[in-house]
């Protein structure tokens, strides 16, 4: 019996001796395992990227709001926008009367345009915030400071912008005392947040934050708030939060036994628990399309290896002639499929890593490289190999050795 060392070097030149035909033979399954690779890290890079910035509400931090955070049904969407808004009463009630709570604040948002001196920014978000947001929000000021709740009990007219307006507007120069205008409003600038970044290509720096207060007088009172609440602890206490301020608002809007709630609850579960919910429909599709691919290179494996086997017939034959068992051949064909199979995965996975690496680098699309997505691939590579590699294998080992030594 040949050791294993002998069999992989025997494997290793009958590849070198056809190099055109190894490199056309692993084409297929090099495409697959690249297009593969190529999906998880972009799904998983999304993600995490999902779970980073677009669910950032921090693990005990949870939402309420008149219409739902994360639906993947329109007509449900426009049926909440009949719901009752939620205003700073029910606010204050939810303050109150859950225990389970440690900080209950509230926010709004709108679009507009903010100005500074003869400069102009379209589409920033306007967002009134009550002060304590200072303690819920998960943005972190860069510098200066957040409004006081003084500030916000007097609709004082300060406000800390995104790092997008502090670029556009103060490339130069300490933005924190400066004016700035928006709807005819003017705002002094207190304070500046950390850049976030674009979140699926959408700049989330474009934002200016002012008390609640005085968004409402400005925007008017009748605007639905988001109710943000802050538990006061753990998971157990999390879930006993939500609980006591659904029971709070349940009250407040009369709602009893079975009736449908006119208000939702979100967490960072809703939205990625949406965000996997369309990313896995389109997850598996790729992996469809690309298992498809990697499948058709092993059956062209198994086709040239075939072909392999009837022209060396006669190589079997002196092979057996002088020794060689059966498990040697078989083995031997063995080991050339999965060499094959392997390098073709090897080279798939460096492709499929290069295009991921290309995305995030060049474009806003989030990648993430796992080693143990091409351990996957690697793993593939070498059941394909197995599999299609075991019926060539095992006809050339069956091959009787005086017909063999025949063959012309």
């Amino acid at each position: 019996m040949l050791a294993p060392a002998d069999i992989v070097s025997i494997a290793a030149d009958a590849i070198r001796a056809h190099k055109l035909r190894a490199a056309l033979t692993v084409l297929g399954l090099t495409m697959g395992v690249a297009t593969l690779i190529t999906v998880m890290t972009l799904v998983q890079g999304a993600n995490r990227y999902v779970e980073d910035k677009i669910a950032n509400l921090g693990t005990n931090v949870f939402r309420l709001a008149r219409v739902p955070f994360a639906v993947t049904d329109f007509t449900v969407l426009v049926k909440a926008q009949r719901n009752k808004p939620l205003n700073m009463e029910d606010m204050q009630a939810v303050a109150e009367g859950c225990a389970s709570c440690e900080w209950v604040g509230a926010s709004v948002s709108s679009t507009l345009s903010v100005k500074y001196r003869d400069q102009e920014i379209q589409d920033a978000t306007l967002r009134g915030h009550t002060a304590n947001m200072a303690d819920i929000d998960t943005r972190t000021v860069a510098t200066g400071r957040y409004f006081t709740e003084s500030e916000e009990r007097h609709a004082a007219t300060v406000c800390l912008i995104g790092d997008a307006l502090v670029n556009q507007f103060f490339p130069s120069v300490n933005p924190l005392g400066r004016v700035i205008h928006a709807e005819g409003h003017e705002y002094t600038v207190v304070g500046t947040f950390e850049k976030i970044g674009s979140v699926l290509g959408q700049d989330q720096d474009n934002f200016v934050v002012i008390p609640i207060t005085s968004y409402l007088r400005f925007r008017g009172a009748r605007s639905s708030l988001t109710l943000e609440v802050k538990a006061a602890g753990g998971e157990d206490v999390f879930q006993r939060a939500q609980d006591e301020a659904r029971v709070i608002l349940r009250a407040r809007r009369h709602i009893t036994g079975d009736r449908a709630e006119d208000f939702f609850i979100g967490t960072s579960e809703s939205y990625i628990s949406l965000w996997q919910s369309i990313s896995g429909a389109f997850f598996a599709v790729f992996v469809m399309v690309s298992s498809i691919s990697a499948v058709v290179g092993g059956i062209v494996i198994m086709n040239v290896m075939l072909v392999s086997v009837t022209e060396r017939t006669k190589e079997i034959g002196i092979r057996r002639a002088v020794g060689a068992t059966e498990r040697d051949i078989l083995r031997q064909f063995l080991a050339e499929s999965i060499m094959q199979c392997l390098i073709g995965g090897a080279i798939g996975i460096g492709i499929g890593f290069a295009c991921a690496l290309a995305l995030r680098t060049y474009t806003a699309f989030p990648a993430s490289v796992k080693t143990w997505v091409a351990l996957l691939g690697v793993v593939l590579s070498t059941v394909i190999g197995l599999f299609f590699g075991i019926y060539p294998a095992k006809k050339a080992a069956e091959l009787d050795p005086v017909t063999a030594l025949r063959a012309e």
